[in-house]
């Protein structure tokens, strides 16, 4: 039985993208990270574990498309006491609120190989537009 190599990567615009499709994202090694300010003196760091969603890639990259969902209360800054707090109603509300989202509305090629994502984030019932820096590090068939 012949060897077959199956790629998932192509050239467009001289920049390798991923061939169109819809990728699931790898919950084992994605999160998502934040950064919040206490007391305006010092800065929290913290992460959520629980991440799924799909990237569905376009014939033409800049019509991709991004939808995440994030399990609020898989919440983790390193202090049980301060994220006992965070999933509180004074935050997260994570029994009211147990998902955040973000869904792209654009993607946009940026000239140093790095690329642009606009979405609809929403947290608790609020959503507000953001915009991501995005680095395509490459990719590679899963076994």
């Amino acid at each position: 039985m012949a060897n077959r190599t199956v790629s998932v990567l192509r050239t467009h615009d001289d920049r390798l993208v991923p061939v169109a499709g819809v990728y699931e994202l790898d919950g084992a090694h994605t999160s998502v990270e934040f950064v919040g300010r206490h007391l305006m003196i010092t800065k929290v760091r913290g992460r959520f574990s629980d991440v799924r969603g799909r990237i569905t890639i376009g014939e033409e990259p800049e019509s991709s498309h991004v939808e995440v969902e994030i399990g609020a209360a898989s919440l983790s800054s390193g202090n049980d006491d301060r994220d006992a707090h965070l999933r509180s109603p004074d935050f997260f509300d994570v029994e009211r609120y147990p998902t955040i989202t973000f869904r792209s509305t654009a993607v946009t090629a940026l000239p140093d190989s790095t690329w642009e994502v606009i979405g609809d984030l929403t947290v608790r019932d609020t959503t507000r537009s953001v915009t991501l820096q995005v680095d395509f590090d490459g990719a590679d068939v899963s076994p």
